[in-house]
Order: C-alpha cells, then sequence, then structure tokens
C-alpha cells in the first residue's frame, strides 16, 4: 500500500485518495482515542492515517460546494459559502467523547457552511437538497432550529453520502452540510471564541456552567428574536424573562467586554503573498495574531500536510488553532470562519440590543 507521504510528492495530483482500509481508519481512530494504550510508533502510524483520511475528504465536499452555490443564487445570493476539513483536536475530542464511535464512520470530517440572512431562506435551502434531485445520498436531516440543543445551538445539519461513478474510490465518504442564518452565525462564533480564551471546550459542551448557562440563555434570546422554536428548558419564559437574564448574567461575566478585547487587530493579520483556493488560517490565541497561507488547488496535499504539521504545535501545548478552509477572497474568508479572527461583533451588536430592549 502506498504511504502518505510518497503520496504526497506528487505535484501533479491534486485532491488526495485514501490510501487504508476502513479497518485501519477506525483501528487509527482507537489509537488516538486512547493513545497511553499504544506505542508512540502506533499514535505517529495513526496520526499519518488520519491526516489522509481527513485530506481524502476535499474531493467530495470541493464538489458539493460547486452545486450548493448555483442553488443560493436563487434563494441569496448574498449568502457565505465556506468549506472545510475538521481540526484533527476535534476529531479526536468526538471519538473520545461518544463511546463506540468509529473514525471511518463520523460524519462531519468534511463540512460545508451556508450562512443565509433570514429563516426562511434557510428552510427553503433544505427543502431544495430534501426534494430536489441529488445523486448522492441523503443520510440524515438534523433540523436544530426547530430542536434547538439545550446549549443554544440553532442550525440545519444535512448528511451525505457521497456517490460518484466517475470517482468510485471516493464513495462512501460523508458530507455535512451545515445551514445557519446570521444570527445563528454569531452566537457559534462567540462560543467558540470564548472556549478559546478560557481554554474551554463550550462547543463540546465542557466547561464551566456560567459560561454553559449564559449562551444557552443568549442562545434562546436569539431564537425569541427570530421568532423560531425555544431553546429547551426556556419554553415557559416570557421573552422579557429572557432577555433580562441575558442582562443579568453579561453584568456578571462581562461578556461582550472580553470578546470585544479578544478581537484581533489588523495589524496582527499577515497574509502570505499568492493566491489560493485554499487558505490555512492559523490563529495565536497568545499573541491575538492570525497568519494566512493560500494554497492553489495543485498544491492541495502540500496545504494539507502542512496543516497537519501545525495541528502537532496544538497537541504539544502550543496555544495555536489551525483550520483548512475554502470560501473565496480573504474578507469572505473572514466573514465565513471569523472565530479565528476572534471577531465577534455581530454577537457583541446583537446581545448588546437585547440588553437594550430589556432595559428600555
Amino acid at each position: 500500500m502506498p504511504c502518505y507521504h510518497c503520496a504526497r510528492n506528487s505535484r501533479h495530483v491534486a485532491f488526495v485518495k485514501p490510501w487504508f482500509t476502513k479497518n485501519q481508519v477506525n483501528k487509527a481512530g482507537e489509537i488516538l482515542a486512547c493513545p497511553d494504550n499504544f506505542s508512540i510508533f502506533d499514535e505517529v502510524w495513526a496520526t499519518d492515517v488520519l491526516a489522509n483520511w481527513r485530506a481524502a475528504h476535499a474531493y467530495p465536499i470541493n464538489t458539493f460546494q460547486a452545486t450548493l452555490r448555483k442553488r443560493l443564487d436563487y434563494i441569496d445570493h448574498q449568502a457565505l459559502v465556506a468549506q472545510r476539513l475538521k481540526r484533527a483536536p476535534s476529531i479526536i475530542l468526538k471519538l473520545k467523547r461518544f463511546e463506540g464511535m468509529r473514525l471511518a464512520r463520523m460524519q462531519d470530517i468534511g463540512g460545508l457552511r451556508a450562512v443565509v440572512n433570514t429563516i426562511s431562506q434557510a428552510r427553503k435551502l433544505e427543502t431544495a437538497y430534501r426534494t430536489a434531485g441529488f445523486q448522492h445520498e441523503l443520510l440524515t436531516v438534523r433540523n436544530y432550529i426547530d430542536h434547538p440543543k439545550d446549549d443554544g445551538y440553532r442550525s440545519i445539519h444535512l448528511i451525505f453520502r457521497y456517490r460518484n461513478t466517475k470517482a468510485q474510490e471516493y464513495d462512501g465518504l460523508s458530507v455535512e452540510m451545515q445551514i445557519r442564518t446570521k444570527l445563528q452565525h454569531a452566537w457559534a462564533t462567540a462560543v467558540e471564541t470564548m472556549g478559546t480564551f478560557l481554554g474551554q471546550a463550550l462547543k463540546a459542551g465542557q466547561g464551566e456552567a456560567e459560561w454553559k448557562t449564559f449562551f444557552a440563555t443568549a442562545g434562546a434570546a436569539l431564537a425569541v428574536i427570530e421568532h423560531t422554536s425555544r431553546v429547551p428548558s426556556f419554553e415557559n419564559w416570557q421573552p422579557a424573562t429572557i432577555f433580562s437574564a441575558v442582562r443579568e448574567q453579561e453584568t456578571r461575566l462581562h461578556v461582550l467586554d472580553k470578546l470585544s478585547g479578544f478581537a484581533v487587530a489588523a495589524d496582527h493579520i499577515t497574509t502570505e503573498r499568492g493566491s489560493g483556493a485554499y487558505h490555512l488560517v492559523v490563529l495565536d490565541s497568545r499573541k491575538r495574531s492570525v497568519s494566512i497561507r493560500p494554497y492553489p488547488k495543485t498544491r492541495l496535499e502540500d496545504a494539507n500536510h502542512d496543516y497537519a504539521e501545525i495541528e502537532k504545535l496544538t497537541k504539544a501545548g502550543e496555544p495555536v488553532e489551525a483550520v483548512l478552509v475554502s470560501a473565496g477572497p480573504i474578507e469572505a474568508l473572514r466573514k465565513a470562519y471569523p472565530n479565528y479572527f476572534l471577531d465577534t461583533q455581530e454577537f457583541i451588536a446583537e446581545i448588546g440590543r437585547v440588553i437594550a430592549a430589556e432595559s428600555a
């Protein structure tokens, strides 16, 4: 079987193919979830397997993105579209959190995101994928707008199994599509940003209770504003009571001041020269700086390799986070992944309006 590092030396192949069997991928997942039970050599092998398996998802999500943009032309031509490969620390955390989770069956390694303006546009896009002819198999629909999570998260997730007779080596890989409104996106960005600086995995439901309570309450307030289903445990609360709770919790925690202070200044964003279909975004939370490396499609394998190398620093305890994404121009990239720029202005403005409305 060809090794991953040999494969990436070819400059003629834009997309990585999976080099390992699903049994090998699942074994790698077991090793990464419980490394203390295995040797360092096993862990190095497993890390290589994960890097290849993740990189192989770039081909399916690239195909999906083209179709998504076409459909959005008729629904919201100003929508943000982005694609990403899930961060290795997030993959490993998920393997540890969910008993029985198998790496080869993880459904959100390759992901796309559409951020639209309104709830009605989000529903139209969901309907387009559920009813229109599509060669890929729709496995699961998780509508967290109609059924929000306890933590306040709201979005629509569509899970597909990739089907393509002309590229059968990618058959069976999963692709997750997230459909969010701008308000839902702003909430999720704030959760990730605050989690980064607290050193707590708030996004994964971990961390201090008072912070989780605040974001659940804030999510409940945004659900009221968007006239959607209430966040669990807030179903019987009056809007004024929810808004009052947001104000009280924000005052105690100083959430908005903290988020405002985190933002990365423009002169701390370094963009390397060159244009690219893909960008490796690296956030140093200690320095509050961001570097952006562009890669053309012909260097996608190099991008995946560099992505894996940065994640080794994260694993070693360095305060850096990286993500490999495709979102068009840099400004679109910043809007699609504001948490990597510590940009929570949308959330700050909306919560400010909630507090003002409660105080009026």
